[in-house]
């Protein structure tokens, strides 16, 4: 069923996304007592003999109750004639109230209809969920495309590439990055990955640079899941990165 109606979705009615995310303060000891205390227990699975919770930290944005949203990559579809662009923007910076706010205002209007769909790889476990809940942190209202609490997962309008792949195999996560060489999409992974993001954000104050690797994402997420539909990917001269 999906895989049928795959094809009929429009490519313009779906917003593509990437979001990157940081642990919310530059390192551990700047959490208060009570919120060390609860790291520690959150990040048990993470700690090892020698890494105890102060060590994993870093990888504190892998959890919206301990991380904030820094980055968030969109790309949208247009249709002019015969040729298909592509359009990238970002809502990025220090500010995450400022940013999520951005972003939810270009949602709810020009991506709030019936036809309309959110994609993203691993969306549907931590890009959507995550956005969802930074966004009740900041007291910002959710989306009705984004709210999937109480909503029949057949009526939830969410495309995730990761979940495409899978074809009911849930035994093993599949990178964006190696279904991306596997289908000959060049890789977003070619400078920086999201195991440093943090380090360019908190310790290199390299924010350009952590925004033009979660744009390649996003592209690479358009371009695999044309390549899902048997489409050729939208070409690189068709693609517009708009500056905000």
């Amino acid at each position: 069923m999906i895989g049928e109606k795959l094809h009929k979705i429009k490519l313009s009615n779906i917003l593509f996304l990437d979001i990157e995310t940081v642990p919310l303060y530059s390192n551990f000891n700047e959490l208060s007592p009570t919120m060390q205390e609860l790291w520690d227990k959150k990040s048990k699975r993470l700690q090892t003999d020698t890494n105890q919770a102060a060590e994993v930290y870093k990888n504190a944005g892998i959890f919206a109750e301990f991380g904030k949203i820094i980055c968030i990559s969109v790309a949208y579809a247009k249709q002019q004639n015969s040729t298909l662009n592509l359009r990238v923007t970002s809502f990025a910076g220090d500010n995450e109230h400022q940013l999520l706010s951005d972003f939810i205002e270009l949602v709810s209007k020009h991506f709030n209809k019936e036809q309309h769909y959110l994609c993203a790889h691993n969306g549907k476990e931590f890009d959507f969920p995550f956005i969802a809940r930074r966004l009740l942190v900041n007291n910002l209202p959710i989306p009705a495309n984004i709210d999937t609490r109480g909503i029949k997962p057949w009526d939830v309008k969410h495309l995730d590439t990761l979940d495409l792949w899978r074809f009911g195999d849930y035994k093993n996560y599949t990178s964006l990055k190696l279904l991306a060489e596997i289908f000959g999409i060049p890789s977003p992974k070619d400078d920086i990955d999201g195991s440093v993001v943090h380090e360019y954000f908190w310790e290199h104050n390299d924010l350009p640079r952590i925004v033009n690797y979660c744009q390649k994402d996003v592209i690479a997420v358009v371009q695999l899941f044309q390549k899902y539909r048997g489409e050729t990917p939208v070409a690189d001269e068709n693609i517009t990165i708009i500056s905000k």
